[in-house]
């Protein structure tokens, strides 16, 4: 993983205290809060329902075992012993006083971690496929290419006051693993023939008016990726709406220009930068590949392929086929965890491990501080002292042994973090809604606690299998409900909390945007309207179909039929 030079240490230690002298001055009552807020909001900081949040950034998700105990350390020190990871692989802290922040991001950059760009109309932390650099449909590792675009943005002069945020992701297989396409920039790392490139899209996002990025141009060789990356958000710095927030997203400009004419704009840009050169030089991409090298994995003939969805149907390795028999086979927990909680390898012998943070009834994406102290541990000792934050909120060693599946999954369970519900309708993706955020108008976090048990108790979530759920408790859809096979949307009907339902939304590489159903319904009966709707599933679908593909083949009458007769 990328590792500071001197340059990034002074950066962020320079930041800190320039933070810490403008907290000083509010708190002295010298600086409003008008004039405070986009300092604050420079550096993570919040201001919510009931105290300061403070945000993190952990680049396109990546972390050692050392930076997750100092969160660990964070939570216990300036919050109440826990932290919450979200969509866009960073970690929140809820109950931040303003008096500690400077003190927090101090700690921070002793172990190369920071709050910029978490918030504030500017180029947010980068994200990335979470198997990055383990996955064995990967064309590349994509994240020096992430990196790059990191410290591009960074501070970037033109880009630090933008119409409105800005997300970008970056990817590097068909498969996508990172809702690429519902982003204001998505790039897939790509090869024509030996050569190394990047395909672009724009114009995507979710909020009150989802979308989805087309393509802007199929192949951008890699050592001009950054000038054309440059020439999509001049354009958008230009021409974005900065007379209505609620039009100020790139997609919206795409939308109102057309894709045609934006690629024209974007590609007279683009070779306009060429000519003045605003590139990274081919060694600065060299410098940055050289920290991510891969692990000295080991070598065994007996290892096994390490292809996660077949490992417990072909049973190839022996020392699992042992395992497993040893501790109740393959319809054990630890079989199921297995099979839905491990991912396909690039190394033979290993796997990357889904660690969840959505025991049934519990807060998605909520980690104990004693909890990241475990998982640092496990990453130490079994993932070459790497793990990810993925943006499904929960965690991952990408390097495990098979043969240390189940010696992982021990300790996981012993500190409740063992469940095996990976991608299944217990893995549900919910933002903080009305229990944290000033700007929801329902609540997210009970709603998704109440469907989680229904279904773990029912036994339904084995029965159903793969079906993600999203939950946003406002329009600003900080839970991704326009991208859930099954999407909730918290709303306020005359002052009483009524949810949205929604079918039929994909992140992934088949990406699609959710339809409402129809009317809402009040929390009990959401919940019983998302049993009514797997039950159709369940009675619809063919052998091996997901929710997803059954719901594409029969469309949304059969639904709405059960849901509103």
């Amino acid at each position: 993983m990328y590792r500071y030079d001197s340059y990034d240490q002074a950066m962020v230690d320079a930041r800190v205290e320039e933070f810490r002298d403008q907290a000083r001055r509010r708190l002295e009552g010298k600086l409003t809060e008008d004039q405070f807020k986009p300092l604050r909001l420079m550096n993570g900081l919040y201001l919510q329902l009931h105290a300061y949040m403070l945000r993190v950034a952990i680049p396109y998700g990546t972390l050692n075992s050392v930076q997750l105990e100092k969160l660990a350390d964070i939570a216990d020190k300036y919050d109440r012993g826990y932290g919450h990871f979200t969509t866009r692989q960073n970690i929140q802290y809820n109950w931040i006083r303003l008096e500690d922040a400077a003190d927090i991001l101090a700690e921070l950059a002793t172990v190369e971690m920071h709050a910029i760009q978490t918030s504030g109309n500017c180029i947010r932390n980068i994200s990335a496929d979470h198997f990055a650099g383990a996955a064995a449909d990967e064309v590349v590792d994509p994240r020096p290419y992430a990196e790059l675009m990191r410290q591009w943005s960074s501070f970037h002069p033109e880009f630090t006051y933008l119409p409105r945020k800005f997300k970008i992701a970056v990817i590097a297989s068909e498969k996508d693993r990172a809702a690429m396409r519902l982003h204001d920039i998505g790039v897939r790392i790509v090869k024509r023939g030996e050569e190394i490139g990047a395909e672009f899209y724009a114009g995507g996002g979710m909020g009150r008016t989802p979308m989805i990025a087309p393509l802007i141009r199929d192949f951008v060789p890699i050592d001009q990726f950054i000038t054309y990356a440059e020439a999509c958000l001049r354009v958008y710095n230009r021409y974005g709406r900065r007379d209505n927030k609620y039009k100020a997203r790139i997609k919206i400009l795409v939308h109102e220009l057309g894709a045609a004419e934006y690629i024209r704009q974007v590609e007279e840009e683009f070779a306009h930068l060429l000519s003045v050169g605003v590139e990274p030089p081919r060694e600065e991409l060299a410098r940055i590949a050289a920290h991510f090298t891969p692990p000295p994995f080991l070598s065994s003939p007996s290892a096994g392929s390490g292809q996660a969805a077949d490992i417990l149907s072909s049973v190839e390795t022996p020392s699992l086929s042992t395992m497993l028999e040893a501790n109740g086979g393959q319809g054990s927990v630890f079989g199921q965890w297995v099979r839905r909680n491990t991912h396909a390898h690039k190394a033979p012998g290993y796997v990357s491990a889904v660690i969840s943070l959505k025991p049934a009834g519990g807060i998605p994406g909520d980690a104990t501080a004693e909890q990241m102290r475990v998982v640092a541990r496990l990453a130490r000792e079994y993932s070459f002292d790497e793990l990810r934050v993925m943006h499904t909120q929960n965690l991952l060693l990408p390097h495990v042994r098979i043969a240390d599946l189940h010696a992982v999954w021990t300790a996981l369970d012993e500190a409740g973090l063992g469940a095996p519900n990976m991608d299944t309708i217990e893995d549900i993706i919910a933002c903080p809604g009305l229990d944290y955020c000033s700007l929801a108008n329902a609540r997210s976090i009970p709603l998704a606690q109440r469907i989680s048990e229904r279904f773990a108790e029912t036994g339904r979530t084995e029965v159903v299998g793969e079906l993600k759920l999203k939950i946003s408790g406002c329009i600003n859809a900080c839970g991704h409900h326009h991208a859930g096979h099954i999407g909730i949307l918290g709303v306020d009907k005359k002052g009483v909390e009524n949810y949205q339902l929604s079918l039929g939304g994909s992140e992934a590489e088949d990406v699609s945007l959710a339809k409402i159903t129809g009317p809402g319904f009040d929390e009990d009966g959401v919940i019983a309207a998302v049993e009514k709707v797997t039950d159709v599933y369940l009675a619809a679908r063919t052998e091996g179909e997901r929710f997803l593909d059954t719901y594409r083949r029969i469309g949304m009458e059969p639904f709405k039929e059960v849901l509103y007769g």
